[in-house]
């Protein structure tokens, strides 16, 4: 992941805030707001070795119960802007929403459905127009995180577009550590990839992005499978089980745009 210190940064969805405070020391950014669901007394309650403090000491704004799919929560920044938001690491359950829930939404679309919202929300309320307009979305490149499709379908009908893709190294973060959802439990450090997204081209950061060939004519785009050399190996793909499996989540997700769209315009 690249940050420039000068960039003015944003991290959300930070549950014991170690990314934040690994940043802080890391990068010594000129502008640092941490952000993250739970309230402070539920950081301090489910993570024993939490970074409020050491934030909090260093001066760094912390935003407490911040929950990125409520406009309401993005309106506490009061006019603050941003160049960069990231977002680590997310997954449901951690934000799920009652209501999703109830009508029994799968669990794919319901992360799609909070990143969607996240790079929304951002775009409309902390990106800066006259900066590079960086949303971050951090994830892990293995299931059920690619099946996503992050760097497909996520941003549809957003003003802002994947523009590319590069590896985080959790080892330039010294102190940061990736937990399990809702326990106090530092998983295994894995590889990750943080999937670029911006209403504008950035000609700071396209130099370091790579912009994956399945997302090119004559690939599938939902399995990452391709090239296809001919045309009966194609329609053998899309005949295949796998692919239906990702068509079916990728048709449940449409159905989520459509239905999300039509409620915001009514």
């Amino acid at each position: 992941m690249y940050l420039n210190p000068s960039w003015r940064i944003l991290t959300v969805g930070d549950g014991d805030l170690s990314f934040s405070n690994a940043v802080h020391a890391a990068l010594k950014p000129n502008s640092l707001v941490a952000s993250t669901y739970d309230s402070q007394a539920t950081i301090t309650t489910k993570y024993a070795d939490n970074a409020f403090s050491a934030l909090n000491d260093a001066g760094v704004s912390i935003l407490t119960e911040f929950d990125v799919t409520k406009v309401s929560a993005w309106q506490r920044l009061d006019g603050q802007k941003f160049d960069v938001v990231i977002f680590q690491f997310p997954l449901i359950p951690a934000f799920k929403n009652e209501h999703a829930f109830k009508q029994q939404v799968n669990s794919n679309t319901l992360n799609r459905a909070l990143l969607h919202q996240y790079i929304k929300n951002a775009c409309d309320y902390a990106l800066d127009e006259a900066g590079p307009q960086l949303c971050f979305i951090t994830s892990k490149d293995v299931k059920p995180y690619l099946h996503w499709n992050i760097e497909g379908s996520l941003a549809q009908g957003l003003n802002a577009n994947y523009i590319g893709q590069m590896p985080f190294d959790i080892t330039l973060f010294p102190g940061y550590k990736v937990r399990n959802v809702d326990r106090d439990k530092h998983v295994k450090d894995t590889s990750g990839i943080t999937y670029v997204f911006s209403p504008s081209e950035n000609k700071e950061l396209i130099s370091k992005l790579t912009y994956p060939s399945y997302l090119t004519d004559n690939h599938c785009t939902l399995c990452r499978a391709g090239p296809f050399c001919f045309e009966e190996d194609k329609q053998k793909h899309f005949n295949g089980k796998k692919h239906l499996q990702m068509q079916s989540l990728e048709n449940e997700w449409q159905q989520w745009l459509k239905h999300f769209y039509i409620e915001k315009n009514t």
